[in-house]
């Protein structure tokens, strides 16, 4: 499956990405906020197990966003399960040669499109750090509200963080 998106392409991860998503994902900016799953150092090994991973999704949770088709970064859903079943959370990082170009503000465009009319989900959420500023600036340029705080909700590197909740509903994104 491919999105096409304003500014990128969405689609599915191929073992071909491996070289390119090590070069954008070994950065200790990107890594630092991210969950611990994501590792730095960012190696093959690393690339090659997230891509048989991501391809095992059915459906397509998961995406690799690309230029030129270069996988540049990712994109995905984590669905809920059970009562949850009808959310997501949303989750994203970008190369750092690739911002500030509106590339993660036009993906998350497409992966609510995808998630509210192909999975028909009914919220999609994000939890950035709230320190995360760019995070939450491009989360609000695509209609996600500010739900909250959650206050010393998660630890980094020995650091206790807040993080701010995000969502959007099917019905808001109409």
């Amino acid at each position: 499956m491919i999105i096409k998106c304003d500014k990128c392409f969405l689609r599915e991860w191929k073992s071909s990405d491996v070289p390119s998503l090590v070069t954008n994902a070994n950065n200790p900016s990107i890594a630092a906020n991210m969950r611990d799953g994501f590792p730095y150092p960012y190696t093959p090994e690393h690339g090659e197990a997230w891509i048989n991973m991501a391809g095992s999704d059915d459906p397509q949770h998961n995406f690799a966003i690309t230029i030129n088709n270069q996988a540049v970064g990712g994109i995905g859903l984590a669905p809920g399960n059970d009562i949850e079943r009808i959310s997501a959370e949303l989750g994203y990082w970008l190369g750092e040669n690739y911002w500030g170009n509106g590339i993660t503000f036009s993906a998350i465009k497409g992966i609510l499109e995808y998630g509210f009319n192909q999975l028909e989900l009914e919220r999609i959420f994000a939890k950035p750090f709230e320190h995360n500023t760019a995070s939450r600036r491009v989360l609000e340029r695509n209609n996600f509200i500010q739900e909250g705080i959650l206050k010393k909700s998660v630890i980094k590197h020995n650091t206790i963080y807040n993080q701010a909740l995000y969502a959007i509903t099917k019905s808001v994104h109409e």
